[in-house]
């Protein structure tokens, strides 16, 4: 059996089977690699999505803490408001039947109070607006 023609189709089988097989057998070598690269991969995406979460979640956080304080300190500036006309009303009521004279002076020292508050209470809240912009997100 040492035919040359056999020869001739056992090194043409062989050569058709080294291109057909050759390259799968690197790229089976290659998936190894391949298989652990993209474990890695998935694990260092997966790390920085969790970063990026804790990120917008602390943004979100601070930035919610912020607007509740403004919102709290605006609901307390409007309640000492009310409060105090009505107890300038009141004031002024009793002033009334006591000693009607005396009311006009009464309504102009009142209505100086009421700018007054309503100006520090303004300044006191553009400061705190400044203070939560400029503290660390």
């Amino acid at each position: 059996m040492t035919n040359p023609r056999t020869i001739h189709r056992f090194a043409s089988l062989l050569l058709a089977s080294a291109f057909v097989f050759g390259p799968a057998a690197i790229s089976f070598a290659q998936s190894d690699s391949s298989a652990s690269q993209d474990m890695k991969t998935a694990g260092s995406d997966t790390k920085n999505a969790a970063k990026s979460t804790g990120n917008g979640i602390k943004k979100g956080t601070t930035k919610g803490l912020h607007k509740t304080k403004e919102g709290t300190t605006t609901a307390y500036d409007k309640t000492k408001e009310g409060s105090t006309k009505a107890y300038d009303k009141t004031k002024e009521g009793t002033q009334k039947v006591v000693d009607p004279n005396k009311e006009s002076t009464t309504k102009a020292k009142d209505k100086s109070k009421e700018v007054t508050q309503k100006t520090k209470d303004k300044t006191k809240e553009t400061s705190q607006k400044v203070n939560d912009s400029t503290s660390p997100q």
